[in-house]
């Protein structure tokens, strides 16, 4: 256990504070942070709390304006592909992000340049909305088209089909052919056009392509089939997308609309709930939905916190404990103050992160992005020398090799490989969500696979951090009343479980406290302060050795203490320069920590244990819960050090959430929060959050990441395989148009369910 500290040592946002090696691929949520240098810990431990309303709304960055753009039509990388490269050349443009899923692009650009990008996207058939604060919390849905003409035109191609087999007049066949055609294909004729004219070749221009050429070689029934099967192929893998969508609007929906809220003149009526205001009394009666974040001033209930701690067992709440939106009251009824407006709740703040890490990119997608740009154009140019060269040099027969050629081209185009990355990760997101789990991005899901080592703190994180008082004893016979005022008088300045402890037993025996003047931390060792003119420090044993006044006599009291698990500060008199008296508490370990150890060990994950306290305290509360290694005595950089030597043998995580913590925390690969719950700094700041303080959940995040890599290497394979089974089929003059539609659209839907199954985890 570190010493005693002035500053509290429940501050994970200190941890992302500047540092220029910091090995972590940024979060977008962090570029919404201040992003000085770390000049110390202090001077960036806690920012304001950012509201959701400040983050959707247009930003002004260091390079032009940040802006939220949603785009119904954008459903897969076809549309991505298409505005990237309209928008790629505008000298406005200075950046992209694209997030499918939530069908939203954020655009940075000049100022002034908003109404020229807009233009842009509706030249390419779009309609782009900005995404107006607040308007998040509420999914955007598109205008369901009729069904009937697709059913009409599904009618007409199985009729050409029957005409066809049964030798009806050409004529007959053709028309209903084209009918099926036109009832089934205008929309992606449309987008096709479009794709074509800015020189995109997506899966509607080729299918464009395809059909028309199957038409103008005659294969009139098989046209049609082809573009009635690939409408309905679509509209199946956009309803299977939705899936992913309702992930996060199922989050949404956990925040009930109404809230009773006290009126000026006392009555209580149902209102809005996004209209009540930071202060209002709000009222709930047994088993309904908390609607707000708030805290209790009155009555007493148990309360299901599973949709943001994922889990099921109710915990007791009264009179000034915190209450979060979207849990749910079970018994009691009671009256609490609203703290936290419903776009800034603990919940709102988990749906945005969970919004945010959507839009950044996976080290497998990226390479997957990468991999397709490659892709298209080399199938595309398999596909010409597939129609040109047999005639030419082989005598072949034109109509057949085109019509090769033409099933190439929908062979060619790669959405299935490209939508299963974000589609698989986006439910490993929402699946870890609902267990209490807040992944700030892909890159910390797909790393987390690879943690071969966990660095921990102590207090807080494998101890409860509420230590008590277990001995004093005052020395040279000095008065004993004054020695607990003075500490008492310390202590109570610092937020720190240690000196808590010691204030906590100093006010039960009603122990009065002095003013302390220039008060000042030291970290990693104690306190100081002056009291009646005289400097006094409350601290560790490293504080008392540098002091050079730790006597073999109180070495060995200091050992005996320490040996048993208990932590010790001592009481100084600078001035004469002796230790007047000592304090030892006792921290207990949390059920769940050893349970925790074995289950990352069980995974291949040594862990190790960095903490301020004494080397004899760490070892034995090691040995409690089984931890590899313990390291005791540790100052900021002595942790920051331990961490940079595990780092070079693997992927190395640190949980942690003090000052002292910031920058191992900062150097480590996946740096995870404590007990986020309420905080909205931790949400922000975090890569890995965990909502409530159980250690387990880094074994189910752990679980999650081998899952979800697991998942995307069968997709990949999947994709890449079809893929290449029905090239190989269509050289070898197998291959059919309606085996290119199954391959393409068919893989789409393949890798969309493989990857849904994340959210039944």
């Amino acid at each position: 256990m570190s010493a005693p500290s002035s500053e509290p040592d429940h501050t994970p946002s200190t941890r992302k504070c500047g540092n220029a090696e910091h090995r972590h691929e940024p979060s977008q949520v962090r570029d919404h942070q201040h992003a000085q240098e770390q000049d110390g810990a202090a001077a960036c431990c806690a920012p304001a709390p950012i509201s959701l309303e400040a983050l959707r709304a247009p930003q002004l960055t260091s390079d032009g304006v940040r802006t939220a753009i949603r785009i119904l039509q954008m459903d897969c990388p076809t549309e991505e592909a298409l505005i990237r490269k309209k928008l790629d050349p505008m000298t406005e443009v200075r950046q992209m992000d694209f997030n499918l899923v939530q069908r939203v692009l954020t655009v940075v650009h000049a100022p002034g340049a908003l109404d020229p990008v807009l233009e842009a996207v509706r030249s390419l058939g779009f309609q782009p909305e900005l995404v107006e604060a607040g308007a998040a919390r509420t999914p955007a849905r598109q205008t369901r088209k009729p069904w009937w003409p697709l059913a009409l035109a599904g009618a007409a191609a199985i009729a050409s089909e029957a005409a066809d087999w049964v030798g009806l007049p050409d004529t007959l066949v053709a028309a209903l052919a084209l009918v099926a055609v036109l009832g089934s294909g205008l929309t992606t004729y449309k987008k096709g056009w479009v794709a074509i004219r800015n020189g995109n070749l997506n899966i509607n221009a080729l299918m464009s392509i395809a059909v028309t050429g199957a038409l103008a070689l005659g294969q009139w029934p098989e046209a049609a089939m082809v573009m009635v099967l690939f409408t309905i192929a679509e509209l199946i893998e956009a309803k299977s997308l939705d899936r992913a969508r309702n992930a996060i609007e199922g989050l949404m929906r956990l925040t009930p609309e109404q809230a009773t809220v006290q009126q000026n003149d006392g009555s209580w009526q149902s209102v809005e709930a996004q209209s009540v205001a930071v202060g209002s009394l709000v009222r709930v009666r047994p088993g309904e939905r908390i609607a707000l974040d708030g805290s209790i001033i009155s009555g007493r209930s148990t309360v299901n916190q599973a949709p943001i701690t994922g889990e099921s067992l109710p915990v007791d709440k009264a009179v000034g404990d915190a209450v979060f939106a979207g849990t749910i009251n079970e018994s009691g009824s009671f009256e609490y103050r609203v703290t936290a407006a419903a776009g800034n709740s603990t919940l709102a703040r988990i749906i945005h992160a969970v919004e945010e890490a959507q839009g950044a990119r996976a080290p497998t997608q990226r390479f997957v992005d990468q991999f397709a740009r490659i892709y298209t154009p080399v199938v595309f140019a398999i596909a010409l020398a597939v129609a040109v060269l047999p005639p030419l040099l082989m005598g072949g027969a034109w109509q057949d090799w085109i019509y090769k050629a033409l099933v190439l081209l929908v062979i060619a185009c790669p959405c299935a490989l490209v939508i299963s990355t974000p589609v698989t990760i986006v439910s490993g997101l929402a699946a870890a969500a609902r267990q209490g789990v807040l992944i700030k991005g892909g890159v910390y899901l797909e790393e987390g696979r690879k943690l071969r080592w966990l660095a921990l703190d102590k207090t807080g994180t494998i101890t409860h951090g509420k230590p008590v008082q277990t001995d004093f004893a005052r020395l040279d016979d000095l008065d004993e009343a004054r020695c607990l005022q003075l500490a008492a008088s310390l202590a109570g300045r610092s937020d720190h479980p240690v000196s808590q402890a010691v204030a906590a037993s100093a006010n039960a025996q009603g122990v009065e406290r002095e003013a302390v003047d220039n008060f000042e931390a030291l970290p990693g060792r104690g306190v100081k302060g002056v009291i009646g003119g005289t400097v006094y420090r409350l601290g560790n044993h490293r504080l008392v050795h540098e002091l050079g006044l730790c006597t073999p006599d109180l070495e060995n009291r200091l050992d005996t203490m320490e040996r048993q698990g208990k932590t010790v500060v001592m009481l100084v008199d600078e001035q004469r320069e002796r230790v007047m008296a000592l304090f030892a508490v006792a921290d207990t370990v949390k059920e769940s920590s050893r349970a925790a150890i074995d289950q990352l060990h069980r995974l291949g994950v040594r862990t190790v244990m960095l903490t301020g306290d004494n080397a004899h305290t760490a070892e034995a509360i090691a040995r409690q819960v089984g931890i590899d290694q313990a390291h005791g005595n540790q100052l900021p950089e002595d942790k920051l050090r331990v961490i940079e030597s595990l780092g070079r043998e693997g992927v190395v995580g640190m949980v942690g959430d003090g000052i002292n913590d910031a920058p191992a925390l900062a150097r480590s690969d996946i740096g995870f929060a404590m007990g986020a719950m309420g905080s909205d700094t931790a949400i922000e700041t975090a890569d890995v959050a965990l909502m409530d303080d159980d250690l387990r959940k880094i074994a189910t995040f752990i679980r999650l990441s081998k899952t979800t890599h697991t998942v995307l290497v069968q997709n990949i394979t999947l994709a890449l395989g079809i893929k290449a089974v029905f090239l190989v089929l269509t050289l070898m003059g197998l291959g059919t148009m309606w085996m290119a539609v199954f391959a393409d659209v068919g893989a789409s839907l393949l890798v969309v369910g493989n990857g849904l199954r994340l959210l039944r985890r």
